[in-house]
């Protein structure tokens, strides 16, 4: 019985086998096959049936085939689509281009050149990598909106704008932000103002503004005794400036600190410089005389021997 049962078993499996090889040897029949025709039907099939992997050879059997016929519009449009499906996204976007291009005048260039700019957008990476994707993802839809102004698509595009637009702006603030962590000063200062500069309307404005508060106040702190006066006043001014602007702000009393601290080291520096001046003009002061009393003891030497 045991064996009866075993039979069975290994039958099962046989059919199985023979099975699953005769279904890829169609399909590899059917692409070593020159009946393009055929070719096409199938692939078409697959690619309706999601099996992109499958379809995507017969595509690409057929893309040199069919060039300058009736059928290449179509079949261009299904390859880039297959590449899109398949997440190549760097693939789908040149042939969305290219379709776009040959087939300027096709009912689907507009749809196509929105999906090359849309691959773009695909593959910008995030905020804290290089950004090069991200800024020709806005170029590439920026052109899709200028030449399809009138397009249902223009209000997808601005909003993939905006958020790409967005990605840039947080990179710019943690950029700047990184400035001030690692306690290059200057530096942070600069990179807040230039971030504002560049993204006026950002989110992050009052927190950047505030932490060009606080930078410039450390900034000023960590400058030679003769800089420090004009630094600090700075920083008062930029608080001052930040209160007008975000009377409500939560940071309004530690700016108000950074003030009270900015101005004590102002009258602190001043007082030191003085004193530093002081002792400098005592010091030249006494060197002065030291140097006549000298002079006077030479000229009576001279006098003696020449006697």
């Amino acid at each position: 019985m045991f064996k009866n049962k075993l039979n069975i078993s290994l039958s099962i499996l046989l059919v199985v086998i023979l099975a699953f090889a005769g279904c890829k040897s169609k399909y590899e029949k059917l692409r070593a096959s020159n009946d393009t025709a055929k070719k096409y039907r199938e692939a078409i099939k697959f690619y309706e049936k999601k099996n992109y992997s499958k379809a995507l050879p017969l595509f690409e059997d057929l893309i040199t085939k069919y060039r300058g016929t009736a059928e290449a519009e179509d079949l261009s449009y299904y390859y880039a689509y297959t590449h899109y499906k398949l997440r190549d996204y760097t693939t789908a976007r040149y042939h969305f281009k290219s379709f776009a291009d040959t087939y300027a005048s096709s009912p689907r260039a507009e749809e196509t050149r929105f999906m090359a700019a849309y691959c773009f957008y695909l593959e910008s990476p995030i905020y804290s990598l290089d950004q090069e994707n991200t800024l020709k993802a806005m170029d590439a839809l920026q052109l899709f909106i200028n030449l399809h102004p009138k397009s249902e698509r223009v209000p997808e595009a601005s909003k993939l704008i905006a958020n790409l637009r967005a990605k840039l702006e947080q990179k710019s603030y943690e950029n700047a932000k990184l400035f001030l962590d690692i306690g290059d000063y200057k530096a942070a200062v600069i990179a807040f103002r230039n971030s504002e500069r560049d993204f006026p309307d950002t989110k992050y404005a009052e927190e950047m503004q505030f932490l060009t508060v606080k930078a410039q106040a450390l900034y000023a702190g960590a400058s030679l005794e003769i800089k420090q006066e004009e630094r600090y006043t700075e920083a008062i001014r930029l608080a001052d400036e930040f209160a007008v602007n975000h009377p409500t702000s939560v940071h309004l009393k530690e700016l108000e600190q950074i003030k009270k601290n900015s101005a004590k080291s102002i009258v602190d520096v001043k007082k030191l410089i003085a004193e530093q001046t002081a002792l400098m003009e005592a010091q030249t002061a006494k060197n002065k005389e030291a140097q006549i009393e000298e002079d006077k003891k030479q000229e009576e030497t001279k006098n003696k021997i020449n006697e």
